[in-house]
């Protein structure tokens, strides 16, 4: 018993001594790994590390005073992590240098957010800022000083520098119009060449920011705008010394004043247009006679004066001796473009205008065959009416008297119908349909177009001395009447040549919802309502969804709708709607002055014409023509806004990139943009 207790006993401590040679060989190996481990993390070691407490060298990455994520292997980093091994850091400002304490392991740090999201996924506002470079909040909004462009030829993207301002004689520049190196080398300027598009050449183009004259100020809100606005935004005086005696314009203080008169209505607008409408009771102003062309417009009162009876005046000038009238007309916040009877079509469709107006317009309509009054009659709707005031009509001088006999006898060949004449107006109506052309004797000039003509074909096409031919189906005839024709398809949508799957009625219809959704949107959202929204251009207007969606929601603005010589011309739709737009080719300037819209609106315009044009210099004109406190809404597809919102900001605007309604998923964004008032 006590040999078997006695062999037990040996075999216990035998047990003791062999589990502490197990302990002290772990503790050993224990040992021998830390201090491998601590050998091996020192400076002189590239370790795959996630978290580092030393600032990133890479350049492209912010300094940060706290842990920040980081994949060092993949920039080159090299870190030191012998802090984190020890668990031992505390960091002094004086030296900035890390020291170690104590071997005791202190408490892990508190977990320190740098963003919104916590560390289960969940939205905090516990969270901390981090550090920031306080010039950038300074410059927050500020353009750029560079920007990336488009290189068309090569597909390489440049940097160019922050846009400079133009010189001051540069502040009322038309580039298409003040190309006088062009105008030299017309060979004839007889009728009216230089009064047309003059394209500057490649390279040419505009590269700098057109300044506002010295004082501009706010313009005059609509409906006190009508009748005066700042001399300082249009600081031209001959104007007012020249038709000073005619009631068109006076100088005041500090304004412009417009009574409302003209040369041939110096009693005032209203009264000239009391008496067309009693001469004509079947013009109807505001219910069939809805959208208007004023040629020689001076001033723009009658359009003006229009607009409180539901007519929408496009009043059109040349930039001649009296170079700022459209400049006036837009300031007052009516409807204008510069645009010349010369030698090509203007660009409006056929059938556009309900009613024509020329009061003492300095044209000569018989010249060449009549060639001019034909461009007039291209324009004019059939059973439209053409308002002639001038000296022939009611002077008894031999002179005169021969040019009204050449009128009368030009007209009766145009089949048109002297309606009225009365007082020191004629009105004359265009038939609705092409029997009396066909029933005319063979050899009457001017003839028919040839069939193939499409009278639709305005950009860069010159003048015809022949008749327009009406459609035989009665498209533009037939229009209903304001305010029904804004909502109502009509018969012309069916000429639109697009590729569609459904029905142009059906796009006409779901055009008219999608931008009546936005429009709506824009206003219980961003209050357009609020906004001092006057002349408004669309820079790819479609079938006019915008603009009509616009008056639906009753925006006291105008709308000029601009057809793009790149897609479908849908601008004989626009007409039929009662709206009015222009065809024109956004790789040149438009043909306005510098300040003309206080809103400028573009939708999926730069996705398609950046395969033809410089986006840049599209860019660079939206800001000549927008005024001053004006604004941009672009809607584009998320490959191209990224870089339209660096060109905006080196043009100067303040921009903000948004999302749709459709949520940040969408497919587009919009960006916003303001022209600052004042530039540095």
């Amino acid at each position: 018993m006590q040999g078997i207790i006695g062999n037990g006993g040996a075999a216990s401590e035998t047990f003791k001594s062999t589990a502490l040679i197990k302990f002290s060989g772990f503790f050993l190996i224990s040992v021998v790994f830390f201090y491998l481990g601590k050998h091996f993390s020192d400076g002189s070691a590239l370790q795959l590390v996630f978290f580092s407490s030393h600032q990133n060298p890479q350049p492209q990455t912010p300094p940060y005073s706290s842990s920040a994520v980081a994949l060092s292997p993949n920039i080159n980093t090299t870190v030191d992590v012998t802090p984190l091994i020890n668990n031992i850091v505390s960091s002094q400002a004086s030296t900035n240098q890390q020291q170690t304490s104590s071997s005791a392991s202190p408490p892990p740090p508190a977990l320190q957010r740098m963003g919104v999201i916590d560390e289960d996924g969940k939205m905090t506002e516990d969270f901390e800022v981090g550090d920031y470079d306080p010039e950038s909040v300074e410059n927050l909004g500020r353009g750029n000083e560079s920007v990336r462009d488009w290189n068309q030829s090569n597909g390489v993207r440049v940097r160019v520098e922050k846009f400079p301002k133009c010189g001051d004689s540069m502040r009322e520049y038309i580039p298409c119009l003040d190309n006088e190196e062009a105008i030299k080398r017309l060979n004839s300027t007889e009728k009216g060449e230089k009064f047309e598009r003059h394209c500057p050449d490649e390279g040419y183009e505009l590269n700098c920011v057109i300044p506002a004259p010295e004082g501009y100020k706010t313009p005059v809100p609509w409906p006190r705008s009508r009748d005066e606005v700042w001399f300082s935004n249009v600081p031209h005086a001959r104007l007012a010394e020249d038709k000073g005696g005619q009631n068109w314009i006076t100088i005041y203080k500090d304004k412009f004043k417009f009574p409302g008169g003209g040369t041939q209505f110096i009693h005032g607008a209203d009264e000239y247009l009391n008496q067309i409408e009693k001469m004509i009771p079947e013009i109807g102003f505001g219910r069939h006679t809805r959208v208007a062309l004023d040629v020689g417009c001076g001033v723009a009162s009658f359009g003006a004066y229009l607009l409180s009876r539901n007519v929408i005046t496009l009043s059109v000038a040349p930039k001649d001796v009296h170079e700022n009238q459209i400049q006036f007309a837009l300031e007052r916040g009516v409807p204008a473009m510069v645009a010349a009877f010369a030698t090509r079509r203007l660009l409006y469709p056929s059938q556009a205008f309900d009613f024509i107006h020329c009061s003492r317009c300095r044209i000569n309509w018989t010249r060449d065959d009549g060639i001019l009054l034909l461009e007039v009659n291209r324009m004019l709707r059939a059973g439209g009416y053409f308002a002639w005031a001038a000296q022939p009509v009611y002077k008894h001088e031999a002179v005169l008297e021969e040019q009204w006999e050449e009128m009368v006898n030009l007209t009766n060949r145009l089949c048109w119908t002297l309606v009225k004449k009365e007082g020191y107006i004629a009105i004359w109506q265009k038939p609705l349909n092409n029997s009396c052309y066909l029933k005319r004797e063979e050899g009457v000039r001017p003839p028919l177009c040839e069939p193939d003509d499409d009278p639709d074909s305005v950009w860069y096409v010159d003048l015809k001395a022949c008749i327009s031919r009406l459609p035989e189906e009665g498209y533009g005839s037939n229009v209903t009447s304001w305010p029904e024709r804004l909502q109502s398809p009509p018969d012309r949508l069916q000429t639109i040549q697009i590729d569609a799957y459904i029905s142009r009625t059906e796009l006409f219809i779901a055009e008219l919802r999608y931008w009546k959704e936005i429009i709506d949107g824009y206003i219980r959202i961003l209050r357009w309502n609020t906004l001092n929204l006057r002349n408004v251009l669309d820079m790819r207007a479609g079938f006019g969804g915008f603009a009509a969606a616009l008056a639906e929601n009753h925006l006291d603005c105008w709308v000029l709708n601009v057809v793009p010589v790149s897609g479908p011309n849908t601008l004989p739709v626009i007409y039929d709607r009662g709206l009015i737009g222009v065809m024109h080719d956004w790789c040149e300037p438009f043909d306005t002055y510098p300040r003309t819209y206080d809103l400028i609106h573009a939708a999926g315009l730069f996705s398609i014409e950046r395969k033809r044009c410089n986006i840049t210099a599209i860019m660079l004109e939206m800001d000549r023509i927008l005024r001053p406190g004006g604004r941009v809404y672009i809607r584009e597809s998320l490959s191209i806004v990224d870089e339209l919102e660096e060109i905006g900001r080196a043009v100067g605007w303040h921009v903000s990139l948004r999302d749709p309604s459709q949520g940040p998923h969408a497919s587009y964004r919009i960006l916003a943009c303001d022209k600052p008032f004042t530039r540095d």
